[in-house]
């Protein structure tokens, strides 16, 4: 019982220290410029990347626009990837809007960052990582939280029960579960081992 606590502690350590060493990539100008460009290509792919699959009704929507979010978490970390996920849905927003602001995607932007950001921050790209970091952040972010946010949006002053939102959010990811996790592998993987290649990190 005091081994697993204390094991616990040192991996809430290590996670604060990843959070904080990715914070301080942001001193870096390098980073910097890369993050920016990052975030300029999770706009671009949000806007123009994306496809509704007919035999699907609505309900499935493709986008790559994760994958800037993804590569930021693998090459600066989490906060980084919070920044590009959470200001990429600000951005979008601003240069075409679609109706009222809604805050609660940039919240999921954000987490979205943090989840891939943890994975792949300073680790290797491997499959079984790829595959638990999307399915935390299919269930905690693209299902559950999606289904709320177009719960809040569209279904409480119609009374469609949240369960219908969440049905449909079940099936967009079961679609999408294959090629998401190929292009999060690709890309993280090449993308993680250019950055292990520069020697710009602060130590």
């Amino acid at each position: 019982m005091l081994l697993n606590q204390k094991q616990c502690l040192e991996v809430k350590m290590s996670q604060l220290k990843k959070f904080y060493d990715s914070c301080k990539e942001l001193k870096n100008v390098y980073a910097l410029v890369c993050i920016a460009m990052l975030l300029a290509l999770r706009v671009v792919l949000g806007m123009f990347a994306n496809a509704t699959l007919p035999f699907f009704g609505n309900n499935v929507k493709i986008s790559a626009a994760f994958l800037p979010i993804a590569a930021t978490g693998a090459m600066f970390g989490p906060f980084p990837a919070a920044l590009v996920g959470a200001l990429g849905d600000i951005i979008s927003f601003l240069i075409s809007p679609t109706g009222a602001y809604f805050p609660g995607f940039t919240i999921s932007g954000l987490i979205t960052g943090l989840i891939y950001g943890f994975a792949f921050y300073k680790n290797k790209v491997t499959i079984p990582r790829v595959l638990i970091a999307w399915l935390v952040n299919t269930f905690a972010v693209e299902t559950f939280l999606a289904a709320l946010w177009l719960f809040m949006l569209y279904g409480a002053s119609k009374g469609t029960p949240y369960t219908v939102f969440l049905s449909a959010r079940f099936i967009s990811q079961a679609v999408k579960c294959i090629p998401e996790m190929l292009l999060i592998f690709g890309v993280g993987k090449l993308l993680g081992n250019i950055n292990k290649s520069l020697s710009y990190r602060l130590n």
